[in-house]
């Protein structure tokens, strides 16, 4: 886990306006390190987790195959 970045541009998920649990991802980051950041939406002070690019991929992949 990391700490928070505030140059990062953060993204809200897609399932982010279903209420519940919502995630931030920061797209800018990944070209220059090929990691992820990764947060909790309603926390945005709270801890970044960095997680690899294709662990991302799998994760979304994941999600979109989950029903909601």
């Amino acid at each position: 886990m990391a700490t928070e970045s505030p140059s990062l541009r953060w993204v809200k998920s897609s399932y982010s306006s279903n209420g519940g649990t919502c995630v931030e991802w920061a797209p800018d980051h990944v070209p220059t390190t090929g990691t992820v950041p990764v947060r909790d939406s309603k926390n945005p002070t709270g801890p970044v987790l960095l997680v690899s690019g294709a662990a991302f991929a799998g994760l979304v992949e994941l999600a979109r195959s989950t029903e909601l």
